[in-house]
């Protein structure tokens, strides 16, 4: 088996993305049909689908610190099974608002809310369980195929749900992923060689893992830090694709669901070749992660001047390739000097920085953009991004007293 699909070698790991496939595919279609209610109901307002998609990424501030702390307390796969679960019955209920026509935006906000409770509360175990299923040497390539997988969900979910929804309508698409997110339980419950957390922590002397001890072995590791600074700062100015998608899609283009699905489809094709490339690496430095991290910001300002629905959609897989370069290496770092035992912290830590700056950009892309026009999500999101990154860039040489092409 050739190295870039090295991990899948492992009975486990295949149900593990087996199972990634089916919640992720049904996290973008419940996304799509989310969004596209929102859109309906509002007449378009940008600062409602950007409330919508904090909502739902506001609970991880607050719950994936600890959903960390779970993760490296009880078994992690328990913790995947109750998540597939909550979600199920999210997607059901949702369904039945919809047939009943008794959806409103609070029962959207509502929706959106819980969802990002499970989500988060996912997050931490689910990244922090990769290094039990394929072990610190295939770790890299495991957290690149992991992102494969993301990525051609992130193409069949959108794709379904507009077709769903320009076909039949949302409900349907609500059911669908009831069954998705049904089939990953079914998987992730058939996984056998998962190592539990307390084995960890008895060999290494600490049987009640803290949050405290997570964040002090993050603020101990300069690169550590700059990481997870560096991820904040890309997320909240340059990682909202979701809500710049829909509003080029639907008021600077005037497109309707299947053209949002279609668009947000070719963005992901950018981020699956991002993943496929990353899966060959064997190890990843900071120096990937800074250019990936200036690449993305002005693919994104370049993306947003872009005349024409055609000339858009053309430039949008860049914008992919590299925010999925960008994570992928980011997240493989931080995965690959974490020990085992503290995975699950480390990870939940990550996963707050990694969806803090989305309740802070969401609002505030969506306010600039129906002011000043949907363009300026992508563009002036860029430009704050590479600015915040060379600052960030120039801090970790001072600290490091070295050159950061050398770390």
């Amino acid at each position: 088996m050739s190295r870039t699909f090295a991990s899948l070698k492992v009975p486990d790991y295949r149900r593990y993305i087996g199972a990634q496939l089916g919640a992720n595919t049904g996290l973008w279609m419940q996304r799509v049909a989310q969004d596209w209610l929102v859109l309906q109901i509002t007449d378009s307002s940008g600062v409602a689908i950007g409330f919508v998609t904090a909502l739902q990424f506001l609970p991880f501030l607050f719950v994936a610190p600890w959903a960390g702390v779970l993760a490296d307390r009880i078994s992690r796969q328990v913790v995947l099974v109750f998540t597939q679960s909550l979600l199920i019955a999210l997607s059901i209920a949702m369904a039945l608002l919809v047939v009943t026509d008794s959806i409103t935006t609070t029962w959207i906000y509502v929706f959106a809310l819980l969802s990002g409770v499970a989500a988060a509360i996912d997050s931490p175990a689910r990244q922090a369980i990769l290094g039990d299923v394929v072990g610190q040497e295939n770790l890299v390539n495991g957290v690149a195929l992991n992102s494969v997988a993301f990525n051609i969900s992130r193409i069949l979910g959108p794709a379904i749900a507009g077709v769903l929804i320009a076909l039949w309508g949302t409900s349907e698409v609500f059911v669908i992923t009831a069954i998705l997110f049904g089939l990953s339980l079914v998987l992730l419950a058939k996984m056998k060689s998962i190592t539990h957390p307390r084995d960890h922590a008895i060999v290494r002397g600490n049987t009640k893992p803290t949050l405290g001890q997570g964040l002090r072995f993050v603020g101990s590791d300069s690169t550590m830090l700059f990481c997870m600074l560096a991820v904040f700062i890309v997320a909240t100015f340059n990682l909202n694709f979701q809500l710049t998608t829909a509003l080029m899609s639907t008021v600077e283009f005037g497109g309707d669901a299947a053209a949002f699905g279609i668009l947000t489809t070719i963005l992901s094709v950018g981020s699956l070749l991002g993943s496929l490339l990353a899966a060959r690496r064997k190890n990843v430095r900071i120096r990937l992660v800074v250019a990936a991290a200036v690449i993305l910001g002005l693919a994104s300002a370049l993306t947003g001047i872009m005349p024409t629905r055609l000339t858009y959609a053309l430039a949008l897989p860049l914008c992919g390739l590299f925010a999925m370069t960008f994570t992928t290496a980011v997240q493989s770092y931080v995965q690959v000097r974490t020990p085992a035992h503290m995975r699950g912290r480390v990870m939940g830590i990550y996963t707050v920085v990694f969806f803090a700056g989305t309740p802070v950009g969401a609002p505030l892309i969506g306010w600039a953009s129906d002011h000043l026009g949907p363009r300026i999500g992508l563009i002036g999101g860029g430009a704050l991004s590479v600015v915040g990154i060379l600052i960030l860039v120039m801090w970790l040489m001072r600290r490091m007293r070295r050159p950061v092409s050398s770390i």
